[in-house]
């Protein structure tokens, strides 16, 4: 093959048959396209072994991505769950499926996911770690975390969260600048632990090097996990977030020197007055490679509707720079999400960043909206309903409350504003209560 990578044939001036869908969907000239890869400033995650993948490209002057966080747990193991949630996630217009799984045949599950799965697959190796090896965290070798790794590559995942910022520095620092919560982050939370119980290094930091070589041979993206994310609000942006981000930024011109593909992940919980800042500092320590967010949630109050609150601070972030939304569902901080949870958290997640690329003027981003202010002026309720990003959710609505006339809906009747513009500028007489 002429290239490893995909950013190493944009280096190399190749135009790849992914890059060419890329291009099309985003309205992108080839060359910006390659120039942009060449830089880092875009990614297009797909493992070689992958083959049944529909590319995506991710960067802050694309249209937004989302992504769908599904998985096994040890108190819900139910692989055909996971997998109808999978479908309809891919149904719903997910560009990617993140296994989070940490219980049960979780080779398995990945597996049939990279070999029928069309959007981006990622997973977390140091869940599974733990899974595959089943013994005591403390007695998982350096060489262990490193090798699932492997595993996951060679099983055909896009791109993997590795945990690779908080090393014995950072664990330093945030010993020294308690939280009110802590680490929330669960891989974050696993190899602190890890490291305190063994007092040997982050492995993922430590063999960095071997991990890119990994990724090289099978064109893994890295996610550079955010170990160190805030959990809430009062943690936002504070020493060890920003001690981890600016590690991240190091790694991320290390792996670039071996052509493979990275993305950042960010913050968890912040102040909605915070975002816009995060999403700079984010672009100037890391050097303007790809922003993976979990909302932000800006606000810690609404267990059951964090799909709101992470759909609010993701549209500011989006807007900002972000290039990937983690969905949040209802269930997020409850349970594991179920089949109408993860509906719920995709819509929200798709209206934040379809709001997000108009803000920040993606081409064609609006027409959609246009299309859908015609339908609504000649009051075309099947076009409507077509066009609703949740059309199954309009027609019930309208169906459960139908209205005396057709061309009206039950809270305006007769007194329907576009209804009364379109007959007096049509030289009809408008009478409300005649009718």
């Amino acid at each position: 093959m002429e290239y490893t990578t995909q950013m190493d044939a944009a280096r190399k001036g190749i135009f790849t048959p992914e890059m060419a869908k890329v291009a099309e969907k985003e309205h992108l000239e080839p060359k910006k396209l390659m120039a942009l890869m060449a830089e880092g400033k875009v990614i297009i995650p797909c493992n070689k072994v992958h083959t049944c993948i529909e590319p995506n490209g991710l960067g802050s002057m694309l249209k937004t991505k989302i992504n769908v966080n599904l998985g096994t747990s040890r108190d819900l193991t139910d692989l055909n769950m996971e997998l109808e949630k999978v479908n309809h996630a891919v149904e719903m217009g997910a560009e990617a499926i993140m296994d989070l799984s940490s219980f049960g045949d979780t080779q398995k599950f990945r597996r049939k996911l990279t070999h029928e799965c069309p959007a981006m697959i990622g997973t977390v190796p140091i869940y599974d770690a733990v899974v595959y090896y089943h013994k005591a965290l403390g007695k998982i070798t350096a060489r262990e975390w490193i090798d699932i790794v492997r595993m996951h590559a060679e099983d055909g995942v896009d791109f993997m969260t590795i945990h690779c910022g908080i090393n014995k520095e950072t664990a330093k620092k945030f010993k020294r600048n308690r939280r009110l919560m802590n680490i929330v982050s669960r891989g974050g939370s696993i190899i602190f632990a890890w490291m305190e119980m063994t007092g040997e290094e982050n492995p993922f930091f430590q063999y960095f090097d071997e991990i890119l070589d990994i990724c090289r041979e099978y064109d893994v993206t890295l996610s550079l996990g955010d170990a160190c994310r805030p959990g809430c609000l009062q943690d936002a942006t504070d020493a060890s977030q920003i001690e981890e981000l600016i590690t991240l930024g190091e790694l991320t011109k290390r792996a670039w020197e071996k052509d493979v593909q990275i993305m950042i992940e960010g913050p968890g919980h912040m102040p909605l007055n915070q975002i816009a800042a995060n999403m700079e500092i984010q672009k100037t320590l890391c050097h303007g490679a790809p922003f993976y967010v979990l909302g932000p949630i800006v606000t810690d109050i609404a267990p059951g509707y964090d799909h709101i609150t992470s759909a609010i601070g993701g549209t500011v972030a989006a807007m900002n720079g972000a290039s990937f939304l983690c969905y949040v569902t209802p269930a997020e901080h409850l349970r594991l999400p179920d089949v109408d949870d993860v509906k719920e958290g995709i819509i929200a997640a798709r209206i934040a960043a379809h709001a997000a690329d108009i803000a920040k003027g993606v081409p064609h981003a609006m027409d959609w909206d246009n299309e859908m202010a015609v339908a609504r002026k000649k009051l075309d309720w099947n076009a409507m309903f077509d066009l609703a990003i949740d059309p199954e959710k309009a027609r019930r609505y309208r169906e459960s409350s139908r209205p005396e006339k057709e061309d009206t809906c039950s809270m305006c009747g007769n007194f329907c504003g576009v209804k009364n513009m379109n007959r007096i500028l049509d030289g009809e007489i408008v009478s409300i209560f005649d009718e």
